[in-house]
């Protein structure tokens, strides 16, 4: 998310969230801190949106309630969006606006015109924003690609005639800033799936992200020249599945799209199922599958499953353990370190290089990516002739103020991101996580003890319960000397001449000592101390 600022307006490009990481146990995904733009939200003029992919839209339905500002986006990504939005009961309130490429118009005193780009989904689009002081142009994510598998290539021409004769500043995609060379074509990707899917002997099953459109008509095209049927599973997949060819951008004869019920009665050999999973979710249909707890899909001899994607930075552990599961469950696994069933979609350094060129910006920022990415692509804008003074690698919430001549980093404003646990939120410093993963690093122990309450008197021997911190053929000992030693501490203390945070505290130490010199290990524990 960027926000651009002159006086009392304000725009806000893309809304997208987080994947957790493995240190972020029970959280369900991370959005924006947006605290700065709800203190500011009479200035807020719009969200624009350069493509449907979820790291853009998936935190609308989290901000659109706090901000209530229109949103701007192509056909496909308001498709996308009003999708998701209505499964959060969003849609009537949701001011969802259409835009087409070169079809400018204005919000406060900026005007927008979007313009077509190439990346992994269709209908992804950059931004001209002109203001008092310039032009600036945000590429969103990109990739310069002459045989898209929609058929539009980049509109280079129309970058050149938005920059004139250079824009006031640049904000560029660095997510591949370290590679070198070009980015292959989707059009390989097609070739390839093509080239798999017709030599499988079986079923073939492909996961890849429920949002790119592109892939699964590449796969649609694939099921057609190889006389299979597609079925779809996976909420998301199908529902954008549905979408997409309502709106025309999948295109497949009748009956080339089945049910499951209708692809279970045919052969393995003309079935294909596209399904969610390829970046490891626990909940997604090809993890479910590889663990052998799918209620529908069971992995059988024979079966070919194309993992049409490649493991977002943080996920490369879980899809490693994914692809073993299937090897497993004794399927035949292609993904994209044996064979070209994926290629990214985001500009390589030639790529970059043609931009910075065409776009010819007195300022540059790095956008899109990890800390190591923004760094290359600096330097290589650098090495474009952008002076190092004029190139700015920004944290979260820094404030970069421009003027025609300078630029300076001026403030830092709340940002960084919130994390979503079912309904309740946590900001990235909470204790939580760090409570969350000591107990799943060192297991609960519950001591539970009932006292008098007129004298103190302990009434039964404390009762000792665990999770995840020994086994249970280990623990009828250790808990045995644990109860005494609880009871022990118990009878010590006389209970009644303390108030019972004193006694809980007091038990909770003693035996988190007692529990380290027997084990080696710290659980938490917790104490019960019930009066009768």
């Amino acid at each position: 998310m960027m926000a651009l600022e002159y006086d009392d307006d304000i725009i806000v490009i893309d809304a997208g969230l987080l994947f957790p990481e493995e240190d972020m146990p029970g959280v369900d995904l991370g959005i924006p801190d947006i605290t700065y733009l709800v203190e500011n939200r009479d200035k807020v003029r719009s969200i624009l949106i350069t493509h449907g992919h979820e790291d853009h839209i998936g935190a609308l339905p989290f901000v659109l309630p706090e901000l209530d500002v229109p949103v701007y986006a192509s056909r496909l990504a308001h498709g996308l969006i009003s999708v998701k939005l209505r499964e959060r009961g969003l849609i009537r309130t949701a001011r969802l606006n259409v835009v087409e490429p070169h079809a400018p118009f204005r919000l406060g005193c900026f005007r927008i015109e979007f313009f077509r780009v190439c990346h992994s989904i269709p209908d992804a689009m950059g931004i001209a924003i002109t203001t008092p002081i310039g032009t600036v142009i945000h590429t969103g994510d990109f990739k310069i690609d002459h045989t898209p598998a929609d058929g539009r290539s980049m509109d280079l021409a129309a970058i050149a005639r938005l920059a004139g004769d250079g824009a006031l500043l640049l904000c560029s995609d660095s997510t591949y800033a370290e590679v070198k060379g070009y980015t292959q074509s989707e059009q390989v990707v097609g070739e390839s799936l093509d080239r798999e899917i017709a030599e499988a002997p079986g079923r073939v099953m492909v996961a890849t992200f429920a949002s790119l459109i592109s892939r699964m008509q590449q796969v649609i095209d694939a099921a057609v020249r190889h006389d299979r049927k597609v079925t779809v599973v996976g909420r998301s997949m199908s529902n954008n599945v549905k979408m997409a060819t309502s709106m025309g951008y999948l295109n497949a004869p009748p009956n080339t799209i089945v049910t499951m019920n209708e692809a279970r009665r045919l052969p393995h050999d003309r079935v294909i199922i596209m399904a969610t999973g390829s970046q490891g979710e626990p909940t997604s249909a090809l993890v479910r599958i590889a663990n052998g707890n799918h209620r529908d899909i069971e992995v059988e001899p024979g079966d070919t499953v194309i993992i049409s994607a490649s493991p977002i930075p943080g996920n490369e552990k879980v899809v490693a353990k994914t692809i073993d599961n299937l090897f497993r469950q004794g399927a035949n696994v292609i993904y994209s370190r044996i064979a070209t069933v994926h290629v990214h979609g985001h500009a390589s350094q030639e790529e970059l290089k043609t931009m910075l060129s065409i776009v010819n910006p007195r300022f540059f920022v790095p956008i899109h990516g990890e800390r190591r990415h923004l760094v290359a692509h600096a330097a290589l804008a650098r090495s474009m002739g952008i002076p190092d003074e004029h190139t700015f690698v920004l944290e979260d919430g820094d404030v970069l103020a421009l003027t025609p001549e300078e630029g300076v980093v001026i403030d830092n404003v709340p940002a960084g991101h919130v994390f979503v646990d079912g309904r309740t939120f946590w900001d990235g410093d909470s204790s939580v996580f760090a409570e969350r993963r000591r107990l799943a690093r060192e297991g609960v122990v519950v001591v539970a003890a009932t006292l008098s309450a007129s004298t103190g008197e302990v009434l039964a021997d404390p009762e000792i319960a665990s999770f995840g911190f020994v086994e249970l053929d280990e623990s009828l000992d250790l808990f045995e000397k644990t109860s005494k030693k609880a009871l022990t501490s118990l009878e010590e203390m006389r209970p009644s001449a303390l108030t019972l945070d004193k006694t809980r505290a007091r038990v909770r130490d003693s035996i988190s000592k007692f529990l380290h010199a027997e084990t080696g290990r710290r659980p938490t524990v917790l104490t019960v101390i019930e009066y009768i």
